[in-house]
């Protein structure tokens, strides 16, 4: 039987995918948006206007209303969590998290590398820290003053496809492939991304699970009688299986165009520049029945995407 789900944000990047996969799986789905940005759900959702960033806006939109599931794209900092929790009645609460709450990623970083009550709580908004310190400090607020709610944060390293805004990749294959000067600091470094319609998916996944998701008890030791050894879902894991560089990135560029790269300490910073060497451990998400891909068997579709595009630019131009 389908859910009665409220998805804050949804109508861009991997919300997208998220919402049409809720809809398939045959959910009830109300949009909370500004109502400033346009969609392509039609009928097929339900819609409220508030405005995320304002407590009042959100009590007046939100009031005398339940959903099983709340799937929250747009919290970043604290004061966000505050304005939802004090408000909503849920089954369960899905926010939108990152791996960049962990102090460092590494090789096989695991949920538990980072909990929210080891923090020390400021009550931020968006503008106060940077981008890890404002999501650390929600996932605190989670942990410090909303622990007896249903909630799973979700963890998410680069999230990469067709439709990403940030061009963040494919500003390594057009330096590439116009022999513009880029500054690279972690070449070398190994790291994990996750497909942008995955990441939607595993979110519509978490929410057809609603509060069983919550609840499951992943310790292994089912028939304990001591509840101190139980594991029970708080934050949660999603990246594709695999790592690669940025220097395999680069040669298969070279390679399939015939171009040069240009490293240069005087080019342009590129965007992934200070990350070290990292992989997500998705175990937890196994356990609870999500599979994902393995990046090898698509990262080298998407940059030929790139290329192509960069290519198509290139000839209009001409």
């Amino acid at each position: 039987m389908g859910k009665n789900i409220l998805v804050i944000g949804g109508t861009r990047f991997f919300g997208i995918p998220m919402v049409h996969r809720l809809l398939a799986d045959g959910h009830h789905v109300t949009i909370a948006t500004r109502g400033r940005s346009g969609d392509d759900f039609g009928d097929s959702v339900e819609r409220i206007i508030m405005d995320r960033s304002d407590a009042e806006s959100m009590r007046r939109a939100l009031a005398g209303k339940y959903y099983d599931v709340v799937i929250d794209k747009i919290a970043y900092c604290s004061n966000d969590i505050r304005s939802i929790m004090e408000v909503i009645d849920c089954g369960c609460y899905l926010y939108m998290s990152t791996t960049a709450v962990y102090r460092p990623l590494h090789m096989d970083t695991v949920e538990e590398d980072y909990d929210g009550a080891d923090e020390n709580l400021i009550w931020c908004d968006r503008a106060d820290f940077t981008y890890d310190q404002i999501k650390r400090q929600a996932e605190c607020a989670l942990r410090m003053c909303y622990d007896d709610r249903n909630w799973i944060a979700v963890r998410y390293p680069f999230v990469i496809g067709r439709d990403d805004y940030t061009n963040r990749m494919l500003f390594y294959v057009e330096h590439v492939m116009k022999s513009l000067p880029m500054y690279i600091d972690n070449i070398d470094a190994q790291m994990g991304y996750i497909r942008s319609d995955e990441a939607g998916e595993f979110l519509a996944y978490l929410a057809g699970m609603g509060d069983m998701a919550c609840a499951a008890d992943l310790s292994g030791d089912q028939g304990s009688a001591d509840p101190t050894t139980q594991l029970f879902v708080k934050a949660v894991n999603g990246c594709s299986a695999g790592t690669i560089s940025l220097r395999e990135i680069i040669d298969y560029v070279e390679k399939r165009t015939h171009t040069r790269a240009v490293l240069d300490s005087a080019g342009d910073p590129a965007p992934y520049n200070g990350e070290p060497s990292y992989s997500i451990n998705t175990d937890r998400a196994q356990k609870l029945g999500f599979q994902f891909t393995r990046l090898h068997d698509w990262i080298y579709g998407l940059i030929d995407y790139y290329i192509e595009m960069v290519e198509k630019r290139s000839s209009l131009i001409s």
